[in-house]
């Protein structure tokens, strides 16, 4: 049983009774701890509950395609936090086991703690028919991304007129600025629909990007050309270990492994550690057109450092 929602083309998707208990607002406890201010999900353990939708269009609120593996999540007004969540992801579970979804849209009638998953996520975790089921959840900092940041800019966009939208960035981006050749950063402002937007003359470009993430991280791509609707693929992200600006960030050098006399025993390395390194250098961006990236399985097993957003407050 499918019931259409009243302001985006999303679709609700619940089992029998349970649709009209969500229709009428009955909700289960939530244990957040108190009221939330706006902001992404963090790193900590949440309490919630989860329904499911079926996507009617070709891309949610985020202004992105919808991941290749079909896993995703619609979070509601303080969690999307002005489209800020969009393109992090968050670990989710269940009664049947756990899922990784990348936030892709909004969901306005969520309260904090409602996540609105794909039927696909849903079902990983969950019996379909349940229609609405009790979940944990939690933000995976720095969590593997099919491919390094992507740029794209928006339709209608000029040298009048700068806007883009990012896709690949993994964490919440906090701030994004940009400047062409000659001239200074400039500050770029986001938009609910996930486009950071510089209202002014930029000029034709080519432009350097700069992207600092919630957990002050900041990288910045260059070489970002004018190209409306055409998305474009850097050679930065945030990857794992990054603590510092990446400007034409070197290659790591592989030392050559020296035979030991005495050689002792070395721990092996956590799956995390061997999947962290240093962002590859910064080079030319490929322009392709803009479709969805080939999505890459996520492992959940990866271990992930305990990080957690600065205060909303």
């Amino acid at each position: 049983m499918t019931a259409h929602r009243f302001f985006a083309p999303r679709w609700l998707a619940t089992g029998g009774a349970v649709l009209l208990a969500g229709v009428l607002g009955i909700a289960m406890l939530l244990q957040n701890g108190g009221s939330a201010c706006a902001a992404p999900p963090s790193s900590d353990k949440h309490k919630g509950k989860a329904t499911f939708y079926d996507l009617g269009g070709t891309q949610g609120n985020c202004s992105i395609k919808p991941p290749a593996d079909d896993l995703y999540v619609a979070l509601g007004k303080s969690e999307y936090s002005g489209a800020r969540a969009c393109g992090s992801y968050l670990d989710v579970t269940g009664p049947n086991g756990k899922v990784r979804v990348k936030v892709f849209d909004s969901c306005p009638e969520c309260a904090v703690g409602h996540l609105d998953l794909s039927r696909t996520a849903f079902k990983k975790i969950g019996k379909e028919i349940d229609g609405i089921i009790p979940i944990t959840y939690r933000a995976v900092p720095n969590a593997p991304t099919p491919g390094p940041l992507s740029i794209t800019f928006v339709a209608g966009t000029s040298q009048y007129y700068w806007a883009v939208t990012i896709d690949n960035n993994a964490n919440p981006i906090k701030s994004v600025s940009a400047k062409g050749p000659g001239g200074s950063f400039r500050s770029a402002a986001l938009q609910d629909y996930n486009a950071w937007i510089i209202d002014g003359q930029m000029g034709n470009g080519p432009f350097q990007v700069k992207m600092t993430d919630i957990y002050g991280k900041t990288i910045t791509a260059k070489n970002i050309k004018l190209s409306p609707q055409k998305k474009q693929t850097t050679s930065v992200r945030f990857a794992i270990g990054t603590t510092t600006t990446v400007e034409e960030a070197p290659a790591p050098v592989k030392k050559k492994a020296t035979a030991s006399p005495k050689p002792k025993k070395v721990a092996s390395p956590s799956p995390s550690a061997v999947s962290s390194s240093v962002a590859a250098p910064l080079e030319e961006s490929t322009v392709t057109e803009a479709a969805p990236d080939a999505q890459a399985e996520v492992a959940l097993a990866a271990a992930e450092p305990e990080v957690k957003a600065a205060s909303c407050g």
